[in-house]
């Protein structure tokens, strides 16, 4: 019973096999309808995409401007960093939506972190142990 099992699953696995590497024939090239409908598409799905990336930029807007508002109430005070965007694309803004004058393009100096301090060097080590730590690497 088991040998029938086996060579029906053999034969099952050659069988899909053999399906699964047929070749299909290529498809038909399109035609100028289906190539204008294609473009059309295009163009509308590209509508649809700039649509929905202004609502949430807007929607990001509200909370930001909620979240300012709470944390005003509070008494604490928030100082938004603004958000680099690709070097070149948009100049620097507030979270109300304002240019800074004098402003440009790229990430403004408050989001910029702190400078390092530079670090001293260190001196020399000294003591009974320190040859045979300076010999350690």
């Amino acid at each position: 019973m088991t040998t029938t099992r086996a060579m029906i699953a053999a034969a099952l696995i050659v069988a899909t096999w053999g399906l699964a590497l047929a070749k299909l024939p290529p498809p038909p090239p399109p035609t100028d309808a289906q190539k204008t409908a294609a473009e059309e598409k295009k163009a509308k799905d590209a509508v649809v995409a700039d649509q929905a990336k202004m609502a949430q930029a807007k929607a990001e807007d509200r909370v930001a401007a909620r979240y300012i508002a709470e944390q005003k109430a509070k008494g604490v005070i928030v100082h938004p960093t603004p958000i680099a965007a690709a070097a070149g694309s948009a100049p620097v803004m507030t979270a109300q939506g304002n240019t800074p004058a004098g402003s440009r393009t790229g990430q403004s100096a408050d989001a910029k972190g702190p400078a390092k301090p530079q670090s001293q060097p260190s001196a020399p080590a000294t003591g009974a142990g320190a040859a045979k730590d300076s010999s350690k690497k």
